[in-house]
């Protein structure tokens, strides 16, 4: 099993940061108004360059459009050049110096240009408009590497995608209105304007917007947190001819980050060249006056931010370089769109009148924009990821090199296609998308396996909802086993689209092999493996994968072998272990969930059994802790199923609470029989939920104080205690059912203790059993009938037609939390005072959502109900299973009225009957195989089944019984048996007699040593503990024994028992009701069961229990077996002489004196043995 010593320190739990921050939130803002105000400077100038030229001398229409090119040209020019000659000095600041100190001096340079710009522009001086552009270039070229540098500082691992999305936004955003500001700024000083500068008054508000932003910025760049410097020994580089080349070298090392630089370059070259293209397209396509030009822009780079953050939404926490290629692809077909309806535009109408052609090409540039973004964020998060933190500021400055040359490049493109060439703008996006498809081809034939796995992603996300937890569990670098549990036909695309690397997947051979699937499976380099192939077979697919872990690859495994038919987690094949064995590589588990139910899984026995859902399905993936040398696959399992606990519990907001549910199921079921019981009532879905409106309308107004939360019922198993309970849910209350065959004072400590001011019973039930209620008062549900007016039954009708969402609303359903409690169960007070156990939403709900799960309900089921209430498998199995599922309920109040039960069966067609064994050896003997003849699942629990009960049960009826196992603590159930799945192909055991069954999906179980709470593994016994969000909440007013059971989350139950290699449980007894003898454990269950079978006849129609084992304090070996039995045909000496030939030891053996005959074997309402009458029974006989 695991233990602290196998976790390395690197796999320690990892204290997940936020995205936002203060920090973050400083980094964000400083980019922003730093880009704004470049861009407004630069479009500024280049339209104050074009007048003061065209004002200076006379020019002809093909001069001025030279000037206007050239006025284009200059501007990116200017702002460019610095990038290329400061690359070095840029990069060595961001590595010597801390990246803060680097940001905040270049803000207060800003402050300084930006006076400067003014001071030149006011006096028309246009050669040195743009050496002030060309100065803002070198501050931007030395504070961006120190920006890009302090992104992975800033952020933690699994937001930085996001972090650049939303960077990439701030940017493109910033871009967008830096130059819409900077035409509209233009548009106000233009009147002012002369060929020897412009006039102050004029110039004032540009003045002050230039000089007031940078300080602004200046501030917001204070509030980035302290960084340490990444190279404070290394020397600033200041010469750009010496330390270009070197530096470009570095970058050069690494074939992947020169991949990914020509990508980034390709889209800055791309971006410039559109920008530059922008003025002439709308000024002499599209037919817009200069000062708009910049909406056309922002048109564009609002593509571009939403596609950023889009990338960054797609990429869900890791690098996802499968963006490249639908982004180039989306930039080709976009720029030949804004070709097509650019061109159809005619510009003399544009001004006038309203053109589609118009519209379509403003919607391709925002296409365009869109596309491009998801092309520049994965590369630009790559570069970030992927370059070596002591050097990543000489890298990224290197990458800025060949990016700002490109964007030269694209000037000189653009200069000489308008100027030489005479293209039309519309021509020049044409020439864009022919240049993309080399770009397209080249990447697609790079990375065929992270574009294939994207496109998976988007299939799969159309029809699920993808979450993953744990990402960072995955290693970035070197080998691993992914070992995941196996529920549907796409749990591979699942995991393709959680992994943050690209892992090879251990597949069914026969699917490799298929027409269609095999080029797929060749291209993702699939292990495909069939153990009916034979050893050699098996042993080489198992080395396969075996070498790809020690050649540093990630490899999947789904170690159950098969899909679940069941939905329960299968055995583990032993065959992981030979992958693992001898490579030091760890192994990461993890559990899909969701997908049970899906129409891609086997539940209701058949693949595709379930229709779609029109609506996506919310799926998640859990990584859990690397483990180092696991034990076994049984410890692995064990991981993984703890995974299924957590993913659960994280779910639980998004899960309907039982009471939402029930609402939602009686509109399905509206006109439909949902509920019946004995006393003749029969009500459909609709009735039942109108029903039970009025009655929360009646409790709240007449009955209920505001401040009363919990509210006592003593109604038994019927349509009217049913309807009780769905009405104080509905109230938001929480229902306690009170357990009435507890003594008078037993009850009113009950009612005491959960502070309980109303209790709700019938007169009927008061007169067959008087109760003296003190502290509460008594509520009449008979009365109601008479007191609901006719408008509260009027609502409850106009209620129950409303939609499910408008009435939770109404009804405040919606403000109920998963945690809140639903309901209080007393323990039955076996072996002691009863406890009130605290049960909420989430614990009722889970329980209900795992058993529905594995019994395939459906609406065509009949549940017969004859567990009380205030019973926990009562409570949840027989009342709010039905309430929440597609099966009809019937009830009876005695569940030994074998005949009763029988007639009820017969009428309403019983599938399904929940009991204990107790009742079900009364249903054997007393209810005729007719009556059953629908039956087709008896689950059992509270109490151990005899073999041979199920024996005579299976033969009688046909029906296999299914024990189950739960307790009140544990909502209740814990595990089931459910039927075997058998098919030509497959084999999935669900059953196995003696045992309790596995857990139920989102439960884990383990056993430890009852002294050290030392996990024990597989096969051993010891003490049973459960994990999962069926554990209660605690016990009512009782925080020390709440302790005192739940270490951790898990439960202890008290009960020994053991789990097989297939995760089958089985039960050998109590911690109470095992008995240290000469320092032996002595369990009373075996010796009971043994006792019985000896004095019972197999004819005989008596259903009485006829003895009990139990213990007193021996002063010689310190605990004396008692037998406590009604009376029998054989005498102790008889009996013993029996057991003596069982074979069990003579400590296990009760002396004849020990026997003690009783009127009757004391039992408890729920059909169990009451442990504490039967102990205070014997020790009245034999205590000292």
């Amino acid at each position: 099993m695991l233990s602290t010593s196998e976790i390395t320190p690197n796999e320690l739990p990892v204290t997940r940061r936020p995205l936002w921050t203060a920090g973050f939130f400083g980094v964000l803002a400083t980019q922003f108004l730093g880009t704004f105000n470049d861009n407004l400077l630069r479009w500024l100038s280049v339209c104050v360059g074009e007048r003061i030229g065209n004002l200076s001398e006379p020019m002809n229409a093909a001069q001025e459009e030279s000037w206007k090119t050239l006025m284009l040209v200059l501007g990116g020019v200017a702002f460019t050049i610095p990038y290329l000659f400061l690359m070095p000095l840029a990069g060595s600041l961001a590595d010597r110096f801390s990246k803060r100190s680097v940001m905040i001096t270049m803000k207060v340079a800003e402050v300084i240009i930006m006076t400067f710009a003014v001071w030149v522009m006011a006096h028309g001086n246009v050669t040195l408009m743009f050496v002030s552009v060309g100065l803002m270039g070198a501050q931007s070229a030395l504070f961006g590497p120190s920006r890009f540098g302090a992104m992975p500082e800033v952020l933690p691992s699994e937001h930085l995608s996001e972090g650049n999305g939303y960077t990439g936004l701030a940017t493109v955003v910033a871009c967008a209105l830096g130059a819409a500001a900077g035409f509209r700024m233009f548009g106000v000083i233009d009147h002012g304007i002369t060929a020897t500068g412009i006039s102050w008054i004029a110039f004032l508000p540009a003045a002050a917007s230039l000089i007031g932003i940078a300080l602004a910025g200046t501030l917001t760049s204070l509030l980035i947190p302290p960084l340490a410097a990444g190279g404070p020994d290394k020397t600033l580089k200041l010469n750009p001819l010496t330390e270009t080349i070197p530096a470009l070298k570095i970058l050069w090392k690494d074939v992947r980050l020169v991949r990914t630089t020509f990508g980034i370059a390709f889209f800055w070259f791309l971006a410039s060249l559109a920008q530059a293209n922008a003025e002439p397209l709308g000024t002499d396509v599209l037919g817009i006056s200069v000062e708009n030009v910049g909406l056309l822009l922002a048109v564009l780079v609002a593509g571009l931010g939403i596609g950023s953050v889009l990338a960054g939404h797609l990429s869900e926490g890791k690098v996802e370089l499968g963006l490249v290629p639908f982004g180039a692809f989306g930039i080709l077909i976009s720029s030949l769109l804004v070709y097509i309806t650019g061109s159809m535009v005619d510009p003399l109408r544009a001004a006038t009148e309203p053109q589609l052609s118009f519209y379509l090409c403003g919607g391709s540039l925002f296409w365009l924009g869109v596309a491009a973004g998801m092309f520049n964020i994965p590369l630009e998060t790559y570069m970030q990821y992927r370059s070596d933190p002591t050097q990543r500021g000489i890298i990224l400055a290197a990458c800025n090199f060949i990016t700002f040359l490109f964007i030269l490049l694209s000037l000189g493109v653009f200069f000489f296609m308008r100027s030489y060439l005479h293209l039309s703008p519309t021509a020049i996006f044409a020439v864009t998308a022919l240049g993309t498809i080399p770009v397209l081809i080249y990447v697609l034939r790079l990375i065929p396996d992270l574009t294939f796995r994207f496109l998976l992603y988007l299939i799969s996300h159309t029809f699920y909802r993808l979450k993953v937890h744990g990402r960072e569990n995955v290693p970035e670098q070197g080998g691993a086993l992914i070992v995941v549990n196996h529920v549907s036909f796409v749990d591979g695309i699942m995991m393709m689209g959680a992994c943050s690397r690209i892992a090879r997947y251990i597949i069914y051979a026969d699917f490799t092999r298929m027409p269609i699937l095999k080029p797929f499976a060749d291209l993702m380099r699939v292990i495909p493996i069939k153990a009916s192939e034979g050893p050699r077979a098996l042993v080489k697919s198992l080395q396969a994968a075996k070498e790809a872990m020690l050649n540093g690859e990630l490899v999947c495994i789904f170690a159950e072998g098969q899909i679940t038919r069941t939905g329960q987690l299968q055995q583990f094949q032993r065959g992981m272990m030979k992958i693992v064995e001898g490579t030091g590589c760890p192994v990461i588990p993890a559990y899909l969930h969701g997908l049970w139910g899906s129409f891609f899984s086997f539940r209701g026995g058949k693949v595709f059994g379930s229709f779609p859902k029109l609506s996506s399905y919310p799926v998640s993936v859990q990584f859990g802790k690397p483990i180092k040398n696991p034990e076994d696959a049984n410890a692995v399992r064990q991981a993984v199923q703890l995974l299924g606990v957590e993913a659960v519990e994280r779910d639980k907001t998004r899960e309907l609470i039982p009471i939402r549910q029930f609402i939602r199921r009686c509109k399905l079921d509206r006109n439909r029989s949902k509920v019946a019981d004995s006393l003749g009532t029969d009500l459909t879905g609709g009735r039942v939920l109108i029903a039970a409106l009025a009655m929360r309308r009646y409790l709240v107004r007449e009955i209920l104080q505001p401040d009363e939360k919990m509210v006592g019922l003593l109604i038994p198993p019927s349509v009217g205690g049913y309807l009780a309970n769905m009405a104080i849910a509905l109230a938001g209350r929480t229902a306690v059912n009170l357990n009435y065959t507890l003594t008078d004072e037993v009850l009113n400590h009950c009612v005491k203790d959960a502070g309980l001011k109303h209790v709700l019973t019938t007169k009927s039930f008061l007169e067959k059993k008087p109760i003296k209620l003190e502290g509460a008062e008594w509520v009449f549900v008979e009365e109601f009938k008479t007191k609901m007016t006719g408008l509260d039954k009027g609502v409850a009708a106009v209620q129950s037609y409303l939609p499910s969402w408008i009435l939770d609303r109404w009804l405040g359903l919606t403000k109920i939390k998963p945690d809140d409690l639903l309901t209080i169960i007393f323990t039955s007070g076996s072996t002691g005072e009863p406890k009130g156990v605290m049960l909420s939403q989430h614990n009722i709900g889970s329980n209900v959502d795992g058993v529905d799960q594995l019994l395939n309900l459906e609406s065509t089921d009949v549940l017969m109900g004859v567990l009380p209430f205030f019973h926990s498998f009562g409570y949840t199995g027989t009342m709010w299973l039905p309430a929440c599922c597609a099966p009809k309920a019937v009830y009876h109040f005695n569940p030994l009225d074998a005949k009763i039960i029988g007639k009820l069966s017969e009428k309403h067609k019983t599938t399904i009957i929940i009991a204990t064994p107790t009742f079900l050896k009364t249903y054997l003997k007393r209810i005729d195989k007719e009556q059953f003849a629908h039956l087709d699942m008896a689950i059992l629990g509270a109490e151990k089944m005899p073999l041979d009960l199920a024996e005579e049960f299976l033969k009688k009826f046909g029906v296999q019984p299914s024990e189950g196992y739960g307790t009140t603590e544990l909502s209740p159930v814990v595990s089931v048996n459910i039927p075997d799945h058998r098919t030509v192909d497959s084999h999935q055991i669900g059953t196995k007699l003696g045992t309790i069954g596995r857990p139920i999906p989102g439960v884990a179980a383990k056993i430890v040593h009852p002294d050290t709470m030392e996990d024990l593994g597989i096969g051993k016994e010891g003490l049973l503990m459960i994990k999962g969000p069926n554990v209660m909440q605690g016990y009512l007013n009782q925080p020390e024994k709440t302790s005192a059971v739940i270490k951790d989350g898990w439960y202890n139950t008290g009960d020994y028992g053991m789990i097989d290699n297939e995760g089958f449980i089985s039960i050998t007894g109590r911690q109470s009701r095992f008995s240290k003898i000469g320092g032996e454990m002595v369990p009373h269950i075996l010796i009971e069961d043994h006792l019985t079978r000896i004095v019972e006849r197999p004819d005989s129609d008596d259903v009485e229990v006829k003895l009990a084992v139990t213990s007193v304090p021996d002063p010689s070996r310190g605990e004396r077996l008692i037998v406590l039995h009604t009376r029998l045909e054989k005498t102790p000496n008889e009996i013993l002489n029996e057991l003596k030939g069982k074979g069990l030891p003579n400590l296990w053996l009760p002396t004849a004196d020990s026997f003690c005959q009783v009127d009757q074997i004391p039992i408890l309402g729920t059909g169990k043995l009451d442990l504490k009458g039967i102990k205070e029974t014997a020790l009245k006989q034999f205590g000292p």
